[in-house]
């Protein structure tokens, strides 16, 4: 069967950083891309949406940043191009429209099935993301035919929703930029907040994100961390990446929009026909994430006075406390005028496709610095898969050059011969 040193799943922007370390250690291989490069960026974020990190983070290896002011944010359709003039810059070996649906233990490597042939390989690199398929909570399976649910990756704009007012579910980064965006379209919208994490754009001059890199946070490792299933499934930042000159710096959080007009309820308990009742736990909620914020904070303020720049820096400033009372705990659709529900629900991992044992029951693959316990299988670009940035472009690079840095170090194979079995 014809074979390959190493298949690569996946042509986003983890994936593509594996295949340039390859490509650079002259190692043969093949990227397997079930669309286009960067295919969930072109088609599973909404029509408006930016990166929430600066251009300064957009680092893959070979490649610095990309082009333009680095402490804006760059908007989802440049990213692709960007992606996509990364792959050329060294001509990656992407084969696109190629959809992966098994793969199995084949001696002393893998036979990758798809549907288009299958392929012999020594290593498989899966570089397939963090996203998974969207969450779907059970409490939701009774809503009634005449209520359209949308996940998050399906939402493009407010004209993509029927008309009339919109509950979205979730309050991290997705659910709260979607909710604004509704809202000024001149929707009535109403969001359901779950756990969250509150953040503001910019604190004392500086990027957040500025500080996460500075302070360490970004580079503290899953060693480091007390409870790593947890670490793992914390809540994106609520924020905002926007280049408008009146809107770059602007905070996104539940106050912002409550200044909107948003009704803020707590979290979704169940929906029952057009019924839709929520936890009395907004304050509870609310009040948890204003504390990890200000923790945070706190060690910004910290690390500035112990390293001697306070005085380039601006004096403190943080967002007010919240203060969303009286919120209901039971809404009929029908009467409020709601004829969609957003899901910004987060995400499951989806690896049924992998038929090697090294999945635990939630679908997440078992894996260290993206080493995992089957010989020459590994995996790149999950949620704080080694540092807490993993699930970032900038991060990504880290994981890829650990995952080459393994793979080329393991006994060489013989020469392969770079082939598909049609």
């Amino acid at each position: 069967m014809p074979s390959i040193d190493t298949v690569v799943i996946g042509a986003g922007h983890a994936g593509l950083a594996v295949s340039r370390l390859l490509s650079q250690a002259g190692r043969d291989h093949v990227v397997l891309e079930r669309g286009r490069v960067a295919e969930r960026w072109r088609t599973e974020r909404w029509d408006s949406c930016h990166l929430l990190t600066p251009n300064w983070m957009t680092r893959l290896p070979g490649a610095a940043h990309v082009d333009g002011d680095p402490e804006g944010y760059l908007p989802v359709g440049e990213l692709v191009t960007h992606l996509e003039r990364y792959a050329d810059s060294f001509q990656a070996p992407v084969e696109t429209g190629v959809r992966v649906e098994r793969v199995t233990a084949a001696g002393d490597g893998y036979l990758v099935a798809t549907d288009r042939g299958a392929w012999r390989a020594r290593h498989v690199v899966v570089a397939t993301g963090p996203w998974g398929r969207p969450h779907v909570p059970a409490s939701v399976s009774r809503a009634h035919h005449d209520v359209a649910l949308v996940t998050a990756n399906r939402y493009r704009n407010p004209e993509s929703l029927p008309p009339g007012g919109v509950l979205v579910v979730g309050a991290s980064s997705s659910g709260l930029q979607i909710t604004d965006e509704l809202s000024r379209a001149g929707r009535d919208v109403t969001v359901s907040v779950g756990r969250h994490t509150r953040m503001p754009r910019r604190y004392r001059g500086m990027d957040i994100f500025w500080w996460l890199d500075r302070t360490g946070r970004l580079a503290r490792t899953i060693d480091d961390i007390a409870d790593p299933a947890a670490a793992r499934q914390e809540p994106s930042l609520q924020l905002l990446g926007r280049n408008e000159a009146d809107r770059c710096a602007e905070d996104l959080d539940l106050a912002a929009l409550d200044s909107l007009g948003v009704r803020v309820v707590g979290r979704l308990e169940g929906l029952d026909g057009r019924i839709a009742s929520f936890r009395d736990d907004l304050a509870e909620t609310t009040a948890a994430s204003e504390h990890r914020m200000n923790r945070f904070l706190d060690a910004v303020d910290r690390h500035i006075e112990s390293t001697g720049l306070a005085r380039e820096m601006w004096e403190p400033a943080r967002p007010a406390p919240l203060d969303l009372t009286g919120a209901p705990t039971r809404l009929d659709l029908a009467a409020e005028g709601i004829t969609a529900v957003v899901l910004a629900t987060g995400y499951r991992p989806d690896h049924r496709w992998l038929d090697v044992p090294v999945t635990d029951a939630d679908g997440s693959i078992r894996q260290h610095r993206g080493v995992t316990s089957a010989a020459g299988l590994y995996v790149v670009g999950q949620r704080f898969q080694h540092r807490r940035d993993s699930g970032f472009i900038d991060g990504a690079r880290h994981d890829a050059h650990a995952v080459v840095q393994h793979l080329t170090g393991r006994r060489a194979p013989a020469s392969l011969s770079a082939h598909r079995e049609d």
